[in-house]
C-alpha cells in the first residue's frame, strides 16, 4: 500500500507540472520580451528628435582651442537630438556667415560688433554667455619692458618703440579686432613695420608662432592655458580693455528657408542653462587648477563693465 500511495502522489504531481516549453515557442517569448524593452526606450528618442536635426554652429576658434566645444556639443546633441555641425574662424568670420545665413546659431566675443550686427537686423536674439580675459605674454626677458605697463595702450607703446617681435594672429577674429583697438588707442600703425607680423591663424597656432620666435602677442587666457611647450610669460593683464566676454546669437530666421531657427533657439537655451553655466563655471579646474571661462547668463554688459 505504501508503494502504491507513492506512486500515485508522483503521478500527481507529474499531471500537475506543466508541459516542457518548446524551442520554438521559447525563441519567440524572448524575441517578444526584447522587442518590448525596445519600444519602452524607442518612444522617448522618437520624441526628442527634431523635425530639423541638422545644426550650423559658427563660433570663435578660442572656444574649440580651448576644448570647451568638446564638453557643451556632445551634451547638446544627447539631450536636444540635434546633430551640430560646428564651423569655428574668427569672429569677423563667423559674423559674416550669419549676414549670410550660412549659420544658424552664432558664439562670438566682440560686443561692440555684435550689437551692430544685431541692430542691422541680423540676429533676433544676443545673449551673455561666460568671459574670461586676455593677457600679453612675451619672452622672460621681456624687452619691450611691458611688465611696467599701466594701461594696455601703454603695453603696445612699449612694444612698439622697442621695435620687439609681435605676433598678430590677423585674422579679423575677437582678438585681433581688439588688438587693433589698442595699436589704435596708442596711436600706432603697425602694419608693415619690420617687427609686427600677420599670421592669418586662429589662437592655437599663433601661439605656437609666437613661441618659436619668442615674440611678444596677445591671447584670451583660456587658450594660452590649454596649450603645452609655450614657455612666453604673461607680462600684461587685468586691465579693464582685456574683459573677454562671449555671446550666443541666433541668426534672423528671414535671412532664407535654411535657416534652423528651432535648432539655434534651443542652442542658445541650453548654453545659458543653469546645468550648462555650472559645467562652463567648472570647466579647467580640475587640469588647471582654475576655470577657464566665467559664467554670465543673466546678466548684463553694464554688469561686467562693457560700454
Amino acid at each position: 500500500m505504501h508503494t502504491s500511495s507513492g506512486s500515485s502522489s508522483s503521478e500527481r504531481a507529474s499531471a500537475q507540472r506543466p508541459p516542457p516549453m518548446r524551442p520554438a515557442l521559447l525563441l519567440t517569448l524572448v524575441s517578444v520580451l526584447v522587442a518590448s524593452c525596445l519600444a519602452l526606450a524607442a518612444p522617448s528618442a522618437a520624441r526628442s528628435q527634431p523635425a530639423t536635426p541638422d545644426l550650423i554652429l559658427a563660433t570663435t576658434t578660442s572656444t574649440q582651442d580651448s576644448g570647451l566645444l568638446d564638453v557643451v556639443v556632445p551634451q547638446f546633441e544627447g539631450q536636444s537630438g540635434y546633430r551640430v555641425k560646428t564651423i569655428a574662424v574668427g569672429t569677423g568670420q563667423v559674423l559674416r556667415l550669419g549676414e549670410r545665413g550660412e549659420a544658424d546659431v552664432l558664439l562670438v566675443h566682440a560686443p561692440e560688433e555684435e550689437r551692430t550686427w544685431m541692430a542691422n537686423g541680423h540676429g533676433t536674439d544676443r545673449r551673455l554667455v561666460m568671459h574670461n580675459d586676455f593677457v600679453v605674454i612675451g619672452p622672460g626677458n621681456d624687452p619691450a619692458v611691458v611688465q611696467a605697463a599701466d594701461s594696455a595702450a601703454d603695453a603696445m607703446t612699449r612694444i612698439a618703440l622697442s621695435g620687439a617681435p609681435f605676433v598678430s594672429r590677423g585674422d579679423n577674429s575677437g582678438t585681433n579686432i581688439l588688438e587693433k583697438k589698442l595699436w589704435a588707442q596708442a596711436g600706432i600703425d603697425p602694419v608693415g613695420q619690420s617687427w609686427y607680423q600677420e599670421v592669418g591663424h586662429g589662437m592655437g597656432a599663433t601661439l605656437t608662432i609666437a613661441n618659436d620666435k619668442q615674440a611678444y602677442t596677445l591671447t584670451d587666457r583660456g587658450t594660452l592655458l590649454t596649450r603645452e611647450n609655450i614657455d612666453l610669460g604673461v607680462l600684461a593683464e587685468s586691465f579693464p580693455s582685456f574683459l573677454n566676454v562671449y555671446s550666443v546669437m541666433v541668426v534672423n530666421p528671414e535671412k532664407g528657408s535654411q535657416i534652423n531657427v528651432e535648432g539655434a533657439r534651443a542652442f542658445a537655451d541650453f548654453i545659458v542653462a543653469p546645468e550648462t553655466q555650472a559645467a562652463i563655471g567648472t570647466y579647467g579646474v580640475e587640469r588647471f587648477g582654475q576655470p577657464l571661462f566665467v559664467p554670465d547668463a543673466g546678466r548684463t554688459e553694464a554688469e561686467l563693465g562693457i560700454s
